[in-house]
């Protein structure tokens, strides 16, 4: 019988909730006032060596996200550290950090979406009433 999952998909999987955890908890105590952000996904190489650690941010200012990840690449280190204590590896795969925009953007397009929806059915509407007082 095959197994469901590789062991790839499992250190992902443990390294983004062990993450999440750490953001949440050591690292904002260090770094102090800092946006709601979540680890929105993890990708490790097959040889464990490396993580993709994708990271949204809540927040609408650029500049404040360029900061905040500037931040987190310079403690890269320190989270690694704590993340080396949390789970059992020979090795920590080294940590990368990567802006996920998808979520926002997701958003971005659905507002865009809707608006676009409600201005159709106004028009039509408008069409429909312009019609009855022509018949009239």
């Amino acid at each position: 019988m095959a197994r469901e999952f590789s062991r790839t998909d499992r250190v992902a999987q443990q390294i983004h909730k062990e993450v999440a955890s750490l953001l949440q908890n050591e690292y904002k105590h260090r770094i102090g006032n800092m946006p709601f952000i979540t680890v929105s996904g993890v990708e490790v190489s097959r040889d464990l060596a490396h993580a993709k650690v994708f990271i949204t941010f809540y927040e609408n200012d650029e500049e404040v996200v360029k900061s905040h990840m500037k931040l987190l690449i310079e403690n890269i280190a320190f989270l690694r550290g704590l993340l080396a204590k949390r789970i059992r590896m020979r090795s920590v795969p080294h940590l990368h950090f990567f802006e996920d925009k998808s979520i926002t953007e997701g958003m971005r397009i659905s507002n865009l979406v809707s608006e676009t929806i409600a201005r159709d059915k106004a028009r039509q509407t408008n069409t429909d009433e312009d019609q009855d007082d022509q018949q009239d």
